[in-house]
């Protein structure tokens, strides 16, 4: 069986506060794009393994047992002891650690992926149950549609929000923004709600803040650089997704976007919905 992960960017990030179990509160809008990596499940014949895990395209850094993937399959493994040995085929695309979501797509999907293989027939409920064990935004991908997040961004409310009429370029720079380290240094929100701007025409969004944006842009200027960049390409919004390093900008469809405004080594992705 093959699934198809996609992405997501966060349109306004609020951080209000920390919590007493050490995560914090959010406020954010999670918006899914059509930009996807692949992933297939084989039932293995290999009896000396329990899982393998085949990974090509772009390069992921770490050991396999900290694949999204692979602890997703223990995940369920624990409370389904009769799912089989399985080869996991992991074609990626989307930027690693890029803000983009793309592991824990990778991860919710896999869950997903089983559930159905296997027929398990886990409720949507306990899917997005279990994935929050594997990360905050991981319970997105089971719903995949926009909503406006809170808590940790586990507590999610459907918008309204279709933007056919426009496109997306996805810039990242190849910068590592470590997530620990950009929660330690933000400051915690006193903007807007979300909800009160994210309604309006996208040309009045610029309202809307990601709060991670100054601790990145401070330690990495060329970050900074890209955000800039889009909106003198004729960006009607541009932010940062997450913590970094990804920046987007929405344009109108019919917009030509110069690539070469970006340093040729820098991931450049335009989507349209």
């Amino acid at each position: 069986m093959i699934v198809f992960p996609n992405c997501k960017i966060n349109i306004g990030l609020n951080v209000l506060n920390k919590r007493a179990d050490g995560y914090h509160n959010l406020e954010t809008v999670f918006y899914p794009l059509p930009f996807y990596d692949v992933l297939e499940v084989i039932q293995s014949t290999n009896k000396l393994k329990t899982y393998e895990l085949l990974i090509s395209g772009t390069t992921i850094q770490g050991n396999d047992e900290d694949n999204l993937c692979i602890k997703a399959y223990l995940l369920l493994k624990k409370d389904f002891p009769q799912l089989p040995a399985v080869k996991i085929c992991l074609h990626k695309v989307i930027p690693a650690g890029a803000g983009l979501g793309g592991g824990s797509s990778n991860g919710a999907f896999m869950l997903m992926l089983l559930n159905n293989k296997f027929n398990l027939k886990i409720s949507e409920d306990k899917l997005r149950n279990y994935a929050l064990t594997l990360g905050s935004d991981c319970p997105f991908f089971i719903i995949n549609k926009p909503c406006i997040a809170h808590g940790r961004g586990e507590i999610m409310n459907p918008v309204e929000l279709n933007l056919p009429g426009y496109k997306f370029l996805l810039v990242n720079p190849g910068i590592h923004v470590s997530t620990s380290w950009a929660f330690s240094q933000v400051k915690f929100s006193n903007e807007d709600k979300i909800s009160n701007i994210i309604h309006k025409p996208v040309e009045e969004w610029k309202g809307l803040k990601n709060d991670f944006e100054p601790v990145a842009f401070e330690k990495y200027p060329a970050i900074k650089n890209i955000k800039e960049t889009m909106y003198n390409a004729g960006a009607l919004y541009a932010s940062m997704s997450g913590s970094g390093s990804t920046v987007y900008g929405i344009f109108t469809k019919d917009a030509t976007i110069n690539h070469s405004l970006f340093p040729q080594e820098y991931f450049v992705k335009e989507v349209s919905l």
